[in-house]
């Protein structure tokens, strides 16, 4: 238990009003979480203003507030904690508040545009077949062993994160895998987290509307390596680095600890050989001097996979993990929700979904299934509202140029306008569609049934964007939308066709 007092002796500049022993159970800035004790964060938002809901918060047990404003009313009883700055208050308190959970734990921390999610589930299986206790934080979940919480951001705000790691501390943890997301790293969402090692998958275009050039968004990434520098309370610290993306020379630069390179292409410390991909898996060798040689055969496909397998491989080695684990863990690996997903309906044709959503990972999904495809690839997509513009005509171009039929639908539109998103979908398709067939069909759902009603014996529908996502986000409301489930319905309405 700490007390406001302890909280202001952090923070240069910070005044207390009221009782500065009063003791704090708990940090919250959702006034709907707030419990006896807590200390109640006012964040001054863009569409809603923190201070209005103190009312409810303290109605809820609130014992004090947490501001950078002097002029607020709060009744009789109640604390204030008037800082300077919020963000960089929170990021001192609220892991002091908790214990600094991460230092208790080995923290493996997964940055790059595409393979994060893959790259952690793996890491976690592997740290599981050794015996350790392990809590993932990503895109999709957070898991502490087999329980799973949901979650709202790849990487929460420093309040969540941190709740969250004590849980994980609290229930044993010798382990976290966290994907850490560009923009978590430049908020500094990551503040009061001792990282162990720190994994950097690729950099590809992605984010521009937030990091404006890709120079910044490298930058941001970058910013994992300066924290797995940092001097800590833990030993052994590693970076592990893809040195066949040219973004490696940065990582590396800002990595002032031990380094694991891996590649294919390139001289590196973990490397694949003989690689061998195909429709149900993938056969390649890894090279690393602990081990020799280390033939595998796996269930997930493609290039993009191996390097995923490389990455987690890495991280392993750098946390000291037995070859014998890495491989049980290899090889008895399937699949992640919405990675390259095979939706099976009974179907005499290929149903794949996949959460790409980037130049780079529409390549990669599409390259992937043309090593398999016996027949045509037909690929559904779209784009993003509100996000980085400039990669729509880039996505139709290569959609175009991969696949044999095309199909261009709305993802999550947000507040723009579907059919303009799709206008700049469609300028790169049609610079590359040539003769083939292509339809624009702003509706998710009838696009989707439309592909399958086109699919013949031994294509492959590729419906990429949305992944393991059960949910579409429209201008005035989100509604449950699964591509898996939609696919499956799609198929059944077919058959009853004939």
């Amino acid at each position: 238990m700490k007390t406001i007092g302890q909280l202001a002796e952090l923070v240069t500049g910070s005044v207390v009003t009221g009782n500065p022993d009063t003791e704090i159970t708990g940090i919250e800035h959702d006034s709907r979480k707030v419990g006896k004790g807590t200390l109640f964060v006012c964040i001054p938002g863009v569409h809603v203003d923190g201070h209005k809901f103190i009312p409810q918060a303290v109605a809820a047990g609130a014992q004090a507030i947490l501001t950078t404003r002097s002029d607020i009313e709060v009744p009789e009883g109640i604390a204030v904690l008037q800082v300077p700055e919020l963000q960089p208050a929170l990021d001192t308190i609220v892991p002091f508040f908790h214990d600094y959970p991460a230092r208790t734990m080995r923290v493996i921390g997964i940055t790059g545009t595409n393979g994060k999610t893959t790259t952690s589930y793996i890491t976690r299986a592997i740290l599981r077949e050794a015996g350790y206790k392990v809590g993932l934080i990503g895109t999709i979940q957070i898991m502490i062993e087999d329980e799973v919480l949901p979650i709202h951001n790849t990487t929460p705000d420093v309040v969540e994160l941190q709740h969250t790691l004590a849980m994980m501390r609290d229930k044993g943890m010798d382990y976290v895998v966290m994907e850490v997301s560009s923009h978590a790293l430049d908020q500094n969402r990551v503040a009061g987290i001792e990282f162990d090692t720190a994994v950097f998958t690729n950099l590809t275009q992605d984010h521009l509307d937030y990091h404006k050039t890709l120079e910044n968004y490298k930058l941001a990434k970058a910013k994992l390596f300066d924290h797995v520098s940092e001097p800590g309370t833990k030993q052994g610290k590693t970076a592990v680095v893809n040195i066949d993306d040219a973004a490696s020379e940065t990582m590396l630069a800002h990595a002032k600890c031990a380094h694991l390179t891996y590649a294919i292409d390139k001289e590196a410390d973990l490397r694949a050989t003989d690689i061998l991909v195909h429709a149900n898996g993938a056969e390649f060798t890894l090279n690393h001097a602990s081990f020799g040689k280390m033939p595998l055969k796996l269930h997930i496909t493609g290039i993009f996979n191996v390097y995923n397998v490389m990455s987690a491989v890495g991280a392993a080695l750098a946390e000291h993990i037995e070859p014998q684990h890495i491989k049980t863990a290899l090889t008895a690996f399937t699949s992640v929700p919405g990675r390259f997903e095979l939706v099976k309906a009974g179907q005499d044709f290929s149903i794949i979904v996949d959460y790409a959503h980037t130049p780079d990972g529409v390549e990669n999904v599409l390259k992937t299934a043309r090593k398999i495809a016996k027949k045509r690839i037909i690929a559904v997509f779209g784009c993003g509202g509100d996000r980085d513009r400039t990669k729509r005509p880039i996505m139709g171009r290569l959609a175009a140029e991969l696949a044999d039929v095309v199909i261009a639908t709305s993802d999550n539109p947000r507040t723009e306008d579907p059919d303009f998103i799709l206008s700049q979908v469609e300028a790169g398709v049609k610079e590359a569609i040539g003769t083939k067939h292509h339809e624009k069909i702003t509706d998710r759902r009838q696009a989707i049934f439309r592909a399958v009603e086109l699919a013949e014996k031994d294509d492959i529908v590729v419906i990429l964007g949305k992944g393991h996502e059960n949910y579409q986000i429209l201008k005035d409301k989100t509604i449950h939308f699964d591509d898996k489930e939609v696919a499956r319905d799609a198929v059944a309405a077919k058959k009853g066709e004939h």
